[in-house]
């Protein structure tokens, strides 16, 4: 699943046989084999293309850390989306209610 959201991140980084090999791998579910027959390469070409793929994602992750971010916003909107609906039971629910509207839209 990890692979899948890295490759979401930054998988037009990676090279072309990269991109093709990776998404069939962790988005399609194919075996090696299949994908060897796909590329037209052999079932370690694949194998070797697959972990040098894995391997720059996770190193673009790293240096960027887009992903981190985006999970850490997605955290922050949630939270702010429970304390908007604690301010409905306590205060003013017009307030509230546009608060949670706001978050909604922005992890939507």
């Amino acid at each position: 699943m990890e692979i899948s959201l890295l490759f979401d991140f930054y998988g037009q980084l990676l090279k072309q046989q990269q991109q093709q090999a990776v998404a069939l791998y962790y988005n399609d579910d194919l075996s090696l084999s299949e994908i060897a027959l796909e590329l037209g390469i052999t079932r370690q070409g694949v194998r070797d293309c697959i972990k040098r793929g894995e391997s720059q994602l996770f190193t673009y992750e790293e240096k960027l850390g887009l992903m981190k971010r985006f999970r850490e916003t997605e955290a922050g909107l949630y939270e702010i989306e429970s304390l908007a609906k604690k301010l409905i039971e306590k205060y003013d629910e017009k307030i509230a209610v546009k608060i949670i509207q706001t978050a909604k839209s922005l992890h939507e």
